[in-house]
């Protein structure tokens, strides 16, 4: 039996914090104990009793690993450990989720610890430096933070492109991609819900921020047939809805603002909308995949072209272009589809991707 730790900024919704919930599940019914240390005490998702939760600090924590504070949060998170080791036994295996917390145990005394790359490094920067100097040059060194040190790629597209890069040097790097539960998903995907809408739409899962495009997801709405609808399930439905009436598309808008359940609107939507500059390994493709809705893509750096291969390949489109993306939401929809037979879901299965994290435990 194995002692884990998954260290991660907070648990609010997003792809990585969702990812991490489910690998710590899978680790826990395979007979080890995991703690999942949130850094901040928000949490959005309903997390099974077997695992361990815990926070360090008692607010959101968004700028602990700040220069002003970052020695006394080291020294917080290090004697967190020192305590839990105390309590249990010592930590075999920690991963690193998310800047902050990759700032904080990159400072740390703290060993066994790989750092999980979420999202392209290049694109992350690129898209800082548009937000000013002081927000690009923390970013930039909290990516530096991770030279020398053992990370893991949630995509081979990431990896490679740090081994291709100058930004960050590596001890060692690898790739696993994300746990999916496939069985659960579905048996989620099944649970009835009345806020469901019976009228046909398509949908776009993922927090509104610039890097998910959602001005170029409703410039596309607006070229796509009027017979489907939009069902954006954010974490800011009232931004989400100013924003669609630049576009024209407000009308078109179901807004049920965050679900701790995505997974019955996905299924019964007809197809699923991915509008991003760039990602890691997008969860929401792998996870429409899983209840049989189609899905179209931008073709993103990276993990899209990872996981629509084959014939669903078709339905990945340039990013950037709302008419390209727009046409392949038109195509999609009158294309039958053999969904169960799509390679990567017998990839991603949670119980080989718990295997292959607990190999990196001495």
């Amino acid at each position: 039996m194995k002692n884990i730790a998954i260290v991660i900024d907070s648990l609010t919704g997003g792809g990585a914090e969702r990812v991490m919930i489910s690998l710590a599940t899978e680790l826990v019914e395979q007979g080890h104990l995991v703690t999942i240390l949130s850094l901040s005490n928000r949490c959005d998702y309903e997390v099974p009793n077997s695992i361990n939760v815990r926070h360090l600090f008692d607010h959101k924590a968004s700028k602990v690993d700040r220069f002003w504070s970052i020695n006394a949060s080291v020294a917080k998170l290090e004697a967190w450990f020192v305590k839990s080791q105390q309590q249990s036994s010592t930590f075999d295996l920690v991963l690193s989720n998310l800047d902050c917390s990759n700032n904080l145990l990159a400072k740390s005394n703290i060993t066994s610890v790989y750092y999980i790359v979420h999202n392209s490094v290049e694109e992350e920067l690129q898209r800082q430096k548009k937000l000013g100097p002081l927000a690009y040059w923390y970013l930039r060194k909290s990516k530096k933070n991770l030279s020398g040190k053992n990370l893991i790629t949630v995509s081979k597209g990431i990896e490679q492109e740090v081994i291709q890069g100058n930004k960050i040097k590596p001890n060692t790097i690898r790739t696993i991609y994300n746990p999916f539960d496939i069985n659960d998903i579905q048996q989620k995907a099944l649970v009835e819900d009345i806020n469901i809408p019976n009228e046909s739409y398509i949908i776009h899962v993922g927090r509104l921020a610039k890097q998910k495009r959602h001005d170029i997801l409703f410039a596309a709405l607006a070229q796509v047939t009027k017979e489907v609808k939009l069902v954006l399930l954010c974490n800011k439905p009232d931004k989400a809805l100013k924003l669609a009436e630049k576009y024209g598309v407000a009308e078109r808008l179901i807004l049920p603002g965050f679900q701790a359940n995505p997974y019955n609107w996905i299924k019964q939507a007809r197809v699923l909308v991915l509008s991003s500059d760039y990602e890691g390994l997008p969860t929401v493709l792998l996870e429409a995949l899983a209840v049989d809705t189609k899905v179209v893509s931008t073709a993103c750096p990276h993990g899209p072209d990872e996981i629509l291969t084959g014939q669903l390949c078709e339905f990945l489109v340039p990013r950037r272009d709302p008419q390209a993306l727009a046409d392949a939401i038109n195509r999609v929809l009158t294309t039958e589809l053999n969904l169960s037979k799509a390679e990567i879901l017998s990839k991603v299965s949670a119980s080989n991707i718990a295997q292959q994290y607990l190999k990196l435990a001495p």
